[in-house]
C-alpha cells in the first residue's frame, strides 16, 4: 500500500493532528511526528510497521482495533469520534478521530468506472486523523453568543439538557447553534455536553471520595452503569479503573 510522503509531510507541521495510515494486516505504513510522541516511541522507525498491540496499552490497543475492523468490514468511514486520550506529558485531552476506508483501486492509483463502484472493493488500508480539541478562549466562546450556553451546561449538568432548550438560552435556532457550537469547539451540542459530565466525572473520581453512584447523579448520567458505559466508551477505562490509575500517580 503506497503513501504519498507529500501527504505525511503535510501532516508533519500539524502539532495538534494525530494520523497514521494502516495497512490490510493492521500495520502501520505511514506516521507523523505528532503521533510517534503518542506512542512515546522516538522516532518513525520505530512504529513503522508495528500493530497497535505492540504500541499502546492493551485497552488502547483493542479499541482502535475494534474500530478498523468496523471500517474494514464495512467499507464505511467513522466519524468524529469523540475520545479522551493521554497526552505524552500525562495530561488528558479531548480528540475527535475520523477513520477513513482506503480502496484497493484508490491505493493502486488506477481509476473505477461507476458500474464497477456498484460492486463493494475489499479495503485495502484505513487513514486515521485524531485532531486534538483545544480549549477555545473566552472571547472565541463570548464572540460566538455561547457564553450563556456553557454557564447553563456547568450549572444545571445533573439535569437532562435538551439541545432545544440549550437553543433557547443561546437565543438563536437548533441549527444556528450546532454551527456555533463546531465553530467554536469543534463539537456538536450533545457532544459538548458529555464532555463536560465526563470531565467533571474525572475531576471528582480523582479528588473526591464520592461513590461511583454518587459521581452519576451529580453530573448528569442515568445511573452508575451509564456513567460506566459512558465513561468508558470514551476514555477506555472504566470509572473505577480510572480512579486507580491517576491516584497512583
Amino acid at each position: 500500500m503506497a503513501v504519498q510522503q507529500e501527504l505525511v509531510q503535510i501532516f508533519d507541521v500539524l502539532v495538534n493532528v494525530m494520523f497514521c495510515v494502516k495497512d490490510r494486516d493492521n500495520r502501520y505504513v505511514a506516521v507523523n511526528d505528532a503521533f510517534v510522541r503518542r506512542t512515546g516511541r522516538r522516532s518513525k522507525r520505530e512504529v513503522i510497521g508495528h500493530m497497535a498491540n505492540e504500541l499502546f496499552l492493551p485497552e488502547l490497543a483493542e479499541r482502535y482495533e475494534k474500530q478498523d475492523a468496523q471500517v474494514f468490514a464495512s467499507g464505511n468511514a467513522l466519524r468524529d469520534q469523540l475520545e479522551l486520550i493521554r497526552r505524552p506529558d500525562g495530561s488528558l485531552g479531548w480528540y475527535l478521530t475520523t477513520k477513513l476506508p482506503v480502496f484497493e483501486s484508490e491505493a493502486s492509483g488506477s481509476t473505477t468506472s461507476s458500474s464497477a463502484r456498484a460492486t463493494p472493493r475489499p479495503v485495502d488500508g484505513i487513514v486515521s486523523v485524531s485532531r486534538d480539541l483545544e480549549t477555545p478562549s473566552g472571547e472565541g466562546i463570548a464572540v460566538a453568543s455561547l457564553t450563556r450556553v456553557v454557564d447553563h451546561v456547568a450549572d444545571r449538568l445533573n439535569e437532562k439538557l435538551a439541545v432545544s432548550s440549550l437553543a433557547e438560552v443561546a437565543g438563536c435556532t437548533v441549527s444556528q447553534l450546532q454551527r456555533r457550537m463546531k465553530q467554536v469547539f469543534g463539537l456538536t451540542p450533545t457532544q459538548y455536553i458529555l464532555r463536560v459530565r465526563v470531565d467533571r466525572a474525572a475531576e471528582l473520581l480523582i479528588n473526591s471520595e464520592r461513590s461511583l453512584a454518587e459521581i452519576a447523579t451529580h453530573c448528569g448520567f442515568y445511573d452508575q452503569a451509564d456513567l460506566t458505559r459512558k465513561f468508558a466508551r470514551l476514555t477506555n477505562e472504566t470509572p473505577a479503573r480510572f480512579r486507580v490509575a491517576h491516584r497512583r500517580h
